[in-house]
């Protein structure tokens, strides 16, 4: 699992906009969540970097932590 930082995350709706963007990439990919730390789990087979840019399309810069 990669795990990103997503400042940017901080509602139900951040969470459901990551969701369809990491699953526009990869509809198999499992997702977990830790609001508090604005963290989110990706297990993909997509390549990082499509990932990335999936998320920024959707208006959120994520990095690695």
């Amino acid at each position: 699992m990669t795990i990103l930082n997503v400042p940017d995350m901080s509602c139900g709706h951040c969470k459901a906009a990551i969701e369809k963007a990491v699953g526009g990439v990869d509809a198999a990919a499992r997702l977990e969540f830790d609001m508090d730390k604005r963290t989110v789990s990706v297990e993909s087979s997509a390549p990082l970097d499509t990932i990335l840019a999936a998320l920024k399309a959707e208006g959120y810069e994520a990095t690695t932590a």
